[in-house]
């Protein structure tokens, strides 16, 4: 059984799904995610789509819901007696069906468990106490779960393996009318109606700017799945910017721009994959900026920077994101800028860190080696 709850967690629950089925076709594979999982051949128990909230206040708002599903959920742990529950990332919800399913004598894998090295250190050793075994998808993650006597390995990181270019250099130029010696900037505003709210209207702004320091560049908005394209393109028009929604070959894209504006996320990642430099925005409504304030200390939030260990690509967090600060922090990130060449390069220093290809095939065979070691009468159902 999988439970994966967001947007990330459901691709990276597709993936595993694919090369567990690549790997052992007998297995049956049933959980909680969305379209991508169901189409990697999982047999949704309920779909995560109306369920992806974030925040304290709007978790507050869905709290029956929530428990709703996970009595759901666990009703469904004890008719199909699953060899192993596998969470895959979203933590909160995730780790309160751990405990359910430990009751239930179901063994527990954990993939990309919670980020205990950034914050609340102490869920390292409450986890390991409800799961047997952990992978994790950066190296950084290790030492604080090791040090709680987990079983926790890194095997690389899939995006290695998914983030290409989808079609020719050559055919994406003409797919988005972007010619030889154009300018381009992404504009990445995350996928959650928040951050939308919070992020969208200062790029757009930082747009307009830019179009003055440099009138020929280019925007583009790739749409991220299940967002409302007309709310994006309402902020759009409001703000007078003239943005061209995409819908395919994000990453071809990607590697066809100076830079991008993004909020802080697995995208940051795959913008450097394809060599794509970004300023890295967060805003967090103020209860929960002050919560987490209180309880995160990272010296960095970019994927990135923490993989190296500096800040090399410019965080702007809060307060300290304004149209005037994206749109200085952007202009050095322009083709042909000294800037923008160092900043490649470390971020093809960063990218190196996460591992060789291959990752989700070799997190496909612990969790089938982990599945076979608890093996119940309900046969091959993992």
């Amino acid at each position: 059984m999988l439970s994966a709850g967001e947007v990330s967690g459901d691709l990276h629950g597709a993936r595993i799904a694919r090369a567990i089925l690549s790997q052992a076709p007998e297995t049956v594979l049933v959980g909680f995610g969305g379209a991508e999982m169901e189409d990697a051949g999982v047999r949704l128990i309920e779909n995560f789509a109306s369920y992806n909230v974030m925040g304290v206040w709007e978790v507050l708002k869905n709290l029956p819901r929530i428990w709703k599903l996970l009595n759901k959920l666990t009703d469904a742990m004890r008719e199909e007696r699953p060899d192993l529950l596998v969470l895959i990332d979203y933590p909160d919800f995730n780790w309160r069906l751990a405990k359910r399913a430990k009751a239930l004598g179901i063994p527990v894998f954990s993939y990309i468990p919670p980020s205990a090295w950034a914050w609340r250190k102490g869920r390292a050793k409450a986890c390991a106490q409800l799961a047997e075994e952990f992978v994790a998808i950066f190296p950084h993650e290790l030492p604080v779960y090791e040090a709680a006597g987990a079983k926790i390995s890194f095997v690389g990181n899939p995006l290695v393996d998914t983030v290409k270019a989808e079609i020719p250099e050559r055919v994406a130029r003409e797919k988005f009318a972007f010619p030889e010696g154009s300018h381009g900037i992404l504009l990445l505003p995350g996928s959650r109606k928040q951050e939308i709210e919070m992020l969208l209207p200062d790029m757009l702004q930082a747009a307009r700017r830019l179009l003055v320091e440099r009138p020929k560049t280019k925007f583009y908005l790739p749409v991220a799945p299940g967002v409302d394209e007309r709310t994006l393109r309402a902020k759009i028009d409001a703000a007078g910017v003239p943005v061209m929604l995409t819908h395919e070959a994000r990453y071809a894209l990607m590697g066809l721009m100076d830079a991008a504006m993004a909020t802080s996320g697995t995208v940051v990642m795959e913008a450097a994959l394809m060599g794509l430099p970004c300023v890295v925005l967060y805003r967090f409504a103020p209860l929960n900026y002050m919560i987490g304030k209180a309880l995160v200390h990272i010296e960095n939030f970019s994927l990135p920077n923490i993989l190296l260990g500096e800040q090399f690509e410019t965080e702007l967090l809060q307060d300290a994101v304004t149209p005037e600060a994206i749109t200085r922090e952007l202009l050095p990130l322009y083709r042909g800028e000294e800037h923008r060449a160092w900043v490649s390069r470390k971020l093809d220093e960063a990218c190196k860190r996460l591992g060789p290809p291959g990752a989700s095939g070799r997190v496909a065979e612990k969790i089938l080696a982990a599945a076979r070691r608890h093996s119940s009468s309900n046969g091959d159902e993992t």
